[in-house]
C-alpha cells in the first residue's frame, strides 16, 4: 500500500489534535510549525477535514482547529477515505497505456486481486482509531500487535475445529 503525502500530512495534523484536552485549539500556523509543512498544505488539509466533519474550524484570536469528536471514535479507514482521491474507482482509469480506456475493462485478472488487497486494507484501517496513534512509536506499535493478536484469534481460519 502506497500512503500519499495528502494522507501522511493529514494524519500527522489529526494527531496534532488528537493530542488536545478538550475545549483546546491549535491554530493553522502551529499545526503547520508541528508537522514542518507550508501553512498552504496544511490548509488545505485541515478545509478538507473539515469539511469531511472530522475537524472543527473557529475564527478569531482564540480560534484554531480541533477534532469534531473524540479521537477514539474517528477510523482511520475514515480518514483515509477522506484524504485519498478515491484511488479505487480511478486505479483503471489509471493505467490505460496509449488508449483512452484500458484493454481489459471487460474482463480482467487483476482488477479482483487489487481490489482484494484495497478491502483488507480497509479492513484492517478500520480495526485502529485516531486515539491509538496518540503516544510513542513503541506504544503504538505494540497497540497495533494486540489488535492483530486478536484478529488473528477471532479469524475463522485460525479457529480450532
Amino acid at each position: 500500500m502506497k500512503v500519499s503525502a495528502q494522507e501522511e500530512y493529514g494524519l500527522r495534523c489529526l494527531v496534532q489534535l488528537a493530542q488536545l484536552k478538550v475545549g483546546e485549539s491549535l491554530t493553522l500556523s502551529q499545526i503547520a510549525a508541528s508537522e514542518g509543512i507550508s501553512v498552504a498544505n496544511a490548509g488545505k488539509l485541515l478545509w478538507i477535514l473539515n469539511k469531511a466533519g472530522l475537524v472543527l474550524s473557529t475564527r478569531g484570536t482564540k480560534g484554531g482547529y480541533q477534532l469534531a469528536r473524540p479521537a477514539s471514535e474517528i477510523r482511520l479507514s475514515e480518514v483515509i477515505k477522506v484524504l485519498d482521491a478515491d484511488a479505487m474507482t480511478e486505479h483503471c482509469k489509471s493505467y490505460t497505456g496509449v488508449l483512452d480506456v484500458c484493454v481489459h475493462t471487460s474482463d480482467c485478472g487483476i482488477r479482483p486481486v487489487i481490489l482484494g488487497l484495497h478491502e483488507i486494507v480497509q479492513n484492517a484501517l478500520s480495526e485502529v482509531t485516531l486515539a491509538q496513534l496518540v503516544g510513542t512509536e513503541a506504544n503504538v506499535d505494540a497497540t497495533l500487535h494486540q489488535i492483530q493478536r486478536l484478529q488473528a484469534r477471532l479469524s475463522p481460519t485460525h479457529r480450532s475445529a
